[in-house]
């Protein structure tokens, strides 16, 4: 057991899962400074705010915290049992919240999902006043397992799960006026009173229902003396009486997408023939063997739960749809947040498990079929990228030229019988190999897309996926859409200001967006989430040519020091905090910037910026349990586990790695049927020279194909 300091509970688990904290992203960034809200003296200093995703709490405004979640889960599981104690936040939780209005049953890591909120109660009931206090000392958050003990009702919560189950123990004080309460009325992503649902009592010990797209069947330890309905003005409760006796309440759930009788059977191949507790070792089990295909050795106790808690979360989605009668190769996955997702997290999953990459695809294939196109989410279009990247990394359990004519239709059509899909102002970036800008009277943060087009950052990420289906067009021999889309893939260059070093809007008649600020950073004017400064150094697939584009290779160098070295000027944007000089740590499109260094032989630079990031920008706040942003599925988790173990996906659709410095001394990297072993040596963070299988390599970057040999990749350092 390991035996933790402030950033972790004290937790029953293996060898490696002892080192998952599940609280870590929980928590908000309240100090100024470390937001990058903090008054600046520069002149130009203008507050810029958005209500979206935002609550008065303690007399201050929130912003964005990493929006994870502490309750239990299984990689890649159906069912998240997790506590609820802010509505229509991220997952539902957010530590600094004094109470907990329930438990979910599903949360995504993002916006959405909350399912079936729960929550046992004690004595009377009001439907306007229903939240119990809780204190983090009787909070324990680890993977598989969660347990907190509410005041208010004087019962200790404990819950744990297997993929498409979950499994409660509610602990009473007395055993008399017992009640489970079902918030059926309401999810996290559904207003109060709007959601779908029904009830129905089995028996005298076994209930089921559904809400929205979602059903479960449950069966209880106990007997059921009744139901009966409890409203308030806008939310409808069903409340589940027990007898007396008995102080502790067990509840068994399966839960089900298809319905309640595919729920009834998860629940019976899964956990009804279990004990609380074999259910929970069961999902710690389940997590060692997943966490344990990368092995460490080395690092301080901080830097392995970091290390541990991120792979975590790197592998709690997409999450399953079907159910346990499914065939394994016709396993459904939930959709991939690809803008989020793809640089890191993603490539993590290719690395780790091909056959859920290979079912990923197929899932994302089979919400293609109706459309012809591929679907990326949230922005850009990287869902082409992973396919490519997937397919180059040898994963090729899927229809490939299906594959491959979704990805090729996403790049060249917007129409296909009928219905409209692919890149949104896909005609307009074909056309004129740019997107131009709408004009914004006042554009800031609160811009929307109904207004504002992210014209820069649609136009660089859509040169990316061309270089990406390229690829695939290559592999396929389909040599004049490879031509014509590895064209398009230099189509960044046309918004480059060789005036002012910044790729840059363009209105539709050529002329460049004025007035002009790289440092101000908008939600989607001209950017996606990001400024000037972030944006223009996205061109993975070719950043000499995005050097070339500057005086000479110094100018550069210099361009990428005054990123770092600019001071952000304090603008509040709730979604883009932990600011590094003009870099945003809290946010995906700053995540590939360091690594340029690369490119002008300067490997020292970029490996002083990912030490500044992974030492100060991971495990923030007063609890050190904060990130600099949101997690977004697990991406701010993929970037350090990358760089934690040494090696970085610049150009995730190009099946190798930039190497790093690791903080480990010994990485052991299970990759399917072979380890590779990464080991540093020296001292200090400078790279000194790099060897693969007793062989010096001739450059920074290391091809997946060699790692799957199995050999051992040493680093050699110097101050």
């Amino acid at each position: 057991m390991l035996m933790t300091s402030a950033i972790c509970n004290p937790i029953w688990a293996g060898d490696i899962t002892q080192y998952v904290n599940p609280l870590f992203g929980t928590t908000t960034l309240w100090d100024k400074k470390d937001l990058g809200y903090e008054m600046s003296d520069n002149p130009i200093y203008r507050t810029v705010l958005t209500e979206q995703g935002r609550r008065p709490a303690q007399g201050k405004t929130r912003a964005w915290g990493g929006e994870t979640y502490p309750g239990a889960a299984m990689p890649h599981g159906m069912v998240q049992a997790t506590p609820v104690t802010c509505w229509g936040s991220g997952t539902g939780y957010q530590y600094e919240d004094p109470t907990i209005y329930g438990f979910f049953h599903t949360s995504h890591g993002h916006w959405g999902q909350g399912h079936f909120p729960t929550l046992p109660v004690s004595g009377d009931f009001n439907p306007d006043d229903y939240a119990s206090a809780y204190n983090h000392k009787d909070e324990v958050a680890q993977a598989g397992y969660y347990k907190v003990y509410l005041k208010r009702y004087k019962v200790t919560s404990e819950l744990t799960v297997n993929f498409r189950s979950a499994y409660h123990r509610h602990t009473f004080k007395s055993g008399k006026n017992k009640h489970i309460m079902m918030n059926l009325s309401r999810t996290n992503s559904v207003r109060p009173g709007n959601a779908r649902w029904t009830f129905k009592q089995v028996d005298d010990k076994t209930f089921m229902g559904s809400q929205n797209d979602m059903y479960f069947y449950a069966v209880a330890n106990q007997k059921i003396t009744g139901t009966h309905t409890v409203k308030n003005a806008r939310e409808q409760f069903t409340l589940i009486d027990f007898a007396d006796g008995e102080k502790v309440v067990e509840l068994q759930i399966g839960f089900s997408y298809t319905s309640t009788e595919k729920a009834k059977l998860n629940l019976e191949r899964e956990i009804l023939d279990k004990t609380f507790d074999q259910t929970r070792a069961l999902a710690d089990q389940t997590w060692e063997e997943a966490l344990s295909k990368v092995k460490v050795t080395g690092g301080t106790e901080l830097q392995k739960s970091l290390f541990y808690s991120g792979l975590y979360r790197v592998m709690q989605n997409p999450n399953l749809r079907s159910d346990v009668d499914v065939e394994k190769h016709a396993t459904v996955y939930s959709s991939n947040n690809y803008w989020d997702t793809y640089a890191n997290k993603l490539v993590i999953l290719q690395m780790l498990e091909p056959e859920l990459v290979a079912n990923i695809i197929r899932s994302d294939i089979q919400r293609a079929d109706n459309s012809g196109f591929l679907g990326s989410g949230f922005h850009g279009d990287f869902c082409p990228a992973f396919i490519t990247g997937s397919y180059l990394r040898g994963i090729r359990d899927f229809d490939i030229y299906k594959a491959y004519q979704y990805s090729l239709n996403n790049a060249t059509r917007s129409w296909i019988n009928g219905k409209r899909g692919g890149r949104k102002y896909g005609e307009e970036y074909r056309r004129q190999g740019w997107i131009a800008e709408n004009h914004v009277a006042n554009p800031s943060v609160k811009t929307e897309e109904d207004e504002a087009k992210a014209s820069v950052q649609k136009t660089t990420e859509y040169s990316y996926s061309d270089y990406a289906v390229a690829l695939f067009a290559k592999e396929l021999g389909d040599m004049e859409n490879y031509e014509l889309l590895i064209g398009r893939s230099k189509n960044y260059r046309n918004l480059f200001d060789k005036n002012s070093g910044f790729l840059r809007a363009r209105w539709a008649d050529g002329s460049w967006v004025t007035p002009y600020d790289p440092g101000i950073p908008y939600y989607v004017y001209m950017y996606r989430e990001s400024n000037g400064w972030m944006s223009t150094f996205f061109a993975p697939h070719d950043p000499n040519g995005l050097i070339s584009l500057f005086p000479s290779k110094d100018a550069f160098e210099t361009k990428l020091d005054q990123l770092f070295s600019t001071p952000f000027a304090g603008y509040e944007a709730d979604n883009m905090t932990g600011w590094f000089g003009q870099y945003c740590v809290g946010n995906q499109p700053s995540q590939g910037i360091s690594y340029y260094y690369y490119f002008v032989g300067k490997p020292e630079k970029a490996q002083e910026k990912i030490d500044v990031i992974m030492n100060n920008y991971y495990a923030m706040g007063k609890e050190g349990l904060a990130y600099a942003g949101m997690d977004d599925e697990g991406s701010l988790s993929a970037w350090y586990v990358m760089n934690a173990m040494g090696l970085y996906s610049f150009s995730p659709a190009d099946a190798e790695y930039i190497v790093t410095v690791p903080v480990f001394d010994k990485v052991e990297f299970t990759m399917g049927d072979t380890t590779f072993t990464i080991v540093k040596k020296g001292v200090g963070r400078k790279l000194s020279s790099i060897s693969y299988d007793g062989k010096p390599l001739d450059s920074y970057i290391i091809k997946h194909d060699d790692l799957k040999k199995g050999k051992e990749l040493i680093i050699i350092t110097h101050e």
